[in-house]
């Protein structure tokens, strides 16, 4: 399950009712968490592995190759390949938790879309990997009953 920011609830706010402008990212970065970030988080609060030590945001640009369709009756899409991390060098990552999809690929920066929760945290070593399976990325937006 996934939740959007304030950041995006504004903007889409501002694009849909008011005369702002919301432009579609360039970019998307998805982004290891080792706590629960909430509406509020940015780029650069969001609480990521230690910068380097084989931990950078990835890239998933936004392309229809990227993400499957839209799902109808249940607003769901997610990923369309696998994403890895790692592996992890020097220093541990710590228990990753939590993942959130930003609009920079730069570490502390840019503007949280959306974000969630892994059912299962994983503690990532010196040596290990993280991936993220094909399907695996559940991003929902849930149609009126």
């Amino acid at each position: 399950m996934s939740a959007a920011s304030d950041y995006l609830e504004v903007e889409i706010r501002k694009h849909i009712f008011r005369t702002g402008s919301f432009t579609k990212p360039t970019v998307l970065a998805i982004c290891l968490l080792t706590s629960a970030p909430n509406d509020a988080s940015t780029g650069a609060t969001i609480v990521e592995p230690p910068d380097g030590d084989g931990y950078d945001r990835q890239t998933l640009n936004p392309a229809d190759a990227n993400w499957t369709a839209p799902d109808s009756t249940g607003g769901l899409t997610d990923n369309a390949s696998a994403i890895t991390f790692g592996p992890c060098t020097g220093t541990n990552w710590g228990s990753i938790t939590h993942w959130a999809i930003v609009d920079s690929a730069t570490y502390g920066a840019g503007n949280m879309l959306v974000y969630g929760a892994f059912a299962t945290p994983r503690t990532i070593e010196v040596g290990d990997t993280f991936t993220i399976p094909i399907g695996d990325l559940d991003l929902t937006i849930t149609p009126a009953a």
